[in-house]
């Protein structure tokens, strides 16, 4: 993933960037008038060919200024004006005819600001027209303006574009450190639950059933090395919540804890695509009822239209915690609902999914 870049120091991502040497090799049609100029000058042969080489020369710097990718634009913008000058004392003001391209690769493959000024002074050029010099047109810049402001046009869209695309970036990735840290906050909780639930069962067990207390001890060595590897495996964007196995783990957890469970429904009775977002949401309520709500009995309801955990505890009592935060921008994500209501006595917790 990608940060924000500076536009400044990067060209605009779009279609000219990949594409731009096919436009630009189309347009060197308009080459032709130079060529006939040179053509028609009261030159020696060997002069015109030599003109007509520096054409050819002009026309591919033009093409490999867009070829490049933005590499040395200035050096085939050089180049270009090295030679359009060349021709200058044979076709003379015909050379005008050489600024739109000018222009165009300045405005396209520059960097900023610079692009800007080189524009700026490209637009003047044609203006010497003005001047009546004979056989010439007087609004010859007319016809090369519209070309020109094209070219700013499609450096602007372009960059334009790309702080669109950089501002993207910059929200997927704080989206996904969102993510990271919802999922890490959800299996550290649940996890960190169940080990102490374990750790205060195995300690009263100890002296009264030696054998129970080390089947504890036992199964908190495993799971914490199930939460170790949930925490890599959420990192690397590789866990997925799982509802039958959440299912299965639900009633051991809250048994732990003094806590009966009853299961509505199967896990069949899900729609499939929402079942790792019901296996988060079944998750951070056995954690939340297990901390928090000091209850004796969980109904678990599964159906089509999503999942419901009600208890009979304490019932609600301060603000939202990270947990049911997080719960709740997972199921907002989805385009789902959730809802935290009261029970007598308890709370229910209620996911609807579309």
């Amino acid at each position: 993933m990608t940060g924000t870049g500076n536009v400044s120091d990067a060209l605009p991502t779009n279609p000219w960037e990949k594409w731009g040497w096919a436009f630009a090799s189309i347009w060197l049609v308009f080459l032709i008038y130079p060529t006939i100029a040179v053509l028609d000058a009261d030159q020696p042969v060997a002069v015109k060919v030599l003109c007509l080489l520096c054409i050819v020369g002009f026309a591919v710097s033009n093409v490999l200024g867009y070829a490049s990718h933005g590499r040395r634009p200035w050096l085939f913008l050089a180049l270009m004006v090295a030679l359009a000058l060349a021709t200058v004392p044979v076709i003379g003001i015909e050379a005008v005819s050489y600024t739109p391209y000018l222009a165009m690769l300045s405005a396209l493959e520059l960097p900023s600001p610079a692009w800007k000024w080189a524009v700026a002074f490209w637009v003047v050029v044609p203006l010497i027209s003005l001047f009546g010099v004979d056989g010439f047109p007087p609004y010859l810049f007319l016809m090369f303006w519209p070309i020109m402001l094209g070219g700013v046009i499609l450096r602007i869209f372009g960059e334009r574009e790309q702080v669109a695309t950089d501002a993207r970036n910059e929200y997927a990735m704080v989206a996904e450190r969102e993510r990271v840290a919802r999922d890490v906050h959800d299996v550290l909780g649940h996890s960190l639950t169940a080990l102490s639930v374990k750790a205060e069962l195995a300690a009263r067990l100890v002296d009264v059933d030696p054998e129970r207390a080390k089947a504890e001890l036992e199964s908190i060595q495993a799971t914490a090395r199930q939460a170790l590897a949930e925490v890599r495996a959420t990192v690397g964007g590789l866990r997925a919540g799982n509802l039958e196995a959440e299912l299965l783990a639900a009633p051991r957890v809250l048994a732990d804890a003094g806590v009966r469970t009853q299961v509505v429904g199967e896990v069949a009775d899900t729609d499939p695509r929402h079942r790792a977002l019901l296996a988060w949401v079944l998750r951070e309520s056995v954690t939340n009822v297990v901390r928090h709500a000091r209850a004796q009995c969980v109904t678990i309801e599964l159906s089509a239209a999503g999942i419901a955990v009600t208890d009979d505890g304490a019932g609600l009592s301060g603000p939202e915690g990270n947990g049911l935060r997080g719960m709740r921008e997972r199921v907002s994500g989805a385009g789902g609902t959730l809802s935290v209501t009261p029970t007598t006595p308890g709370t229910r917790v209620e996911v609807g999914l579309p």
